[in-house]
């Protein structure tokens, strides 16, 4: 099942974090987890300083961020596999390390994953939320993924990126696609697509309610 998700590619500097930290608030908000929002917005700062200290400002990074299963893992990507996180706590006096170590402070695991040409730190937050058990659910995320994945392909022209689906910016404007659509159909069939949208705006809510309690 597709659980949401967030990706995105820039370039590591100084100036990227703050519009990254705004961005992770955005979206841990609209999927109702604004209790982690101080928590993942620290990993995210930390992890991306990490890279720009580490690595080199400038390197070309993938952060993204995504439930998997009951927590809310955020990964960095960069291209270096040998410059490694620091993997102890930094005593008072050191220069280094204490990112690191703040970061396994306020998550319940955190590692390294080594490919033949990246490497992904990434670390995880318990959200709370119950685990996904509803096949009806199951069903729905296939059917939208496979309604979203065509829209996609005749888009663009471009493959999916990143982990081999479409990434989160490809994926927003497939769905935009596929609303307008819908709501095209609608208007044609007699259809007030406002009023079709604010029904499915009380669902959605009414759904999520119900999913979280």
């Amino acid at each position: 099942m597709t659980q949401p998700s967030w990706v995105v590619e820039f370039a590591a500097h100084e100036e990227e974090v703050a519009g990254l930290r705004r961005s992770v608030r955005q979206y841990l908000g609209a999927w109702g987890l604004r209790d982690l929002v101080d928590e993942a917005q620290l990993c995210v700062s930390e992890l991306v300083a990490n890279v720009i200290t580490h690595v080199g400002a400038g390197t070309p990074t993938m952060l993204a961020v995504r439930l998997n299963g009951t927590s809310l893992r955020i990964e960095v990507h960069d291209p270096d596999t040998r410059a490694l996180p620091t993997l102890m706590a930094a005593d008072p006096e050191s220069e280094g390390g204490r990112g690191m170590a703040l970061v396994g402070a306020v998550t319940d695991r955190w590692g390294v994953q080594l490919g033949a040409d990246r490497k992904v730190t990434w670390c995880e937050l318990a959200t709370g939320l119950p685990p996904v058990r509803s096949h009806d659910g199951c069903l729905r995320m296939t059917r939208v993924q496979a309604m979203i994945g065509l829209y996609g392909a005749r888009g663009s022209g471009h493959g999916p990126t990143g982990t081999g689906r479409l990434g989160i910016t490809e994926g927003e404007e497939a769905a935009i696609s596929v609303i307008t659509d819908l709501l095209h159909w609608l208007s044609a069939h007699g259809r007030e697509a406002d009023d079709v949208l604010d029904r499915a705006q009380v669902r959605f809510e009414a759904e999520t309610f119900e999913a979280g309690r």
